[in-house]
């Protein structure tokens, strides 16, 4: 069987998601921008980090796979993916990135990851000053977990990375 994985990361997160999923399966890892041609792959297994409601490179990466490959996609943002609301966000927003038959077909996993605010280009701290500035005013019953979060973290670095969070990924490979 023929598959790779592949990121889309900005600031890092992703890629040591998916470098250590590589390390432990021995399957190779790429970024998006710079992946072999995958529309040969029988699976291909995409980590991408979350971005302003969108999943960073996916677009690009699904328009080269083959119609009948297996895809094991792998979000990674700094919301809680315990949180079934925050769940519920992410899949809507895959299902804008993603074409119905090949999403039925995927299977998905939710990982938690980080920011360091220092780090960020100024597109991605304009966007989150902007939306901080939205939800800080919010009374706490009006607030989500994820808003929550946002308001605790804001201008910060936290990293929620667990390589433990891996396993079920690694089991879902063989």
């Amino acid at each position: 069987m023929k598959r790779w994985i592949v990121y889309g990361s900005e600031y890092g997160t992703t890629r040591r998601y998916a470098e250590a999923c590589s390390a432990r399966t021995g399957i190779p890892a790429a970024d998006y921008r710079s992946a072999p041609d995958l529309g040969s792959c029988d699976q291909v297994i995409y980590f991408g980090g979350l971005y302003a409601g969108g999943v960073c490179g996916l677009k690009k990466t699904i328009k080269s796979l083959s119609p009948g490959v297996q895809l094991i996609l792998v979000t990674v943002g700094l919301a809680d993916v315990s949180d079934p609301e925050n769940i519920h966000s992410i899949r809507a927003s895959i299902q804008k990135q993603v074409p119905a038959e090949l999403l039925r077909r995927a299977q998905i996993f939710h990982l938690r990851g980080g920011i360091d605010y220092s780090r960020l280009g100024f597109k991605h701290k304009t966007m989150m000053t902007l939306l901080y500035n939205k939800v800080k005013n919010l009374p706490p019953e009006k607030r989500n977990a994820e808003t929550q979060a946002l308001i605790d973290t804001f201008n910060q670095k936290v990293d929620f990375v667990d390589l433990n969070a891996l396993d079920p990924i690694v089991e879902a490979l063989g």
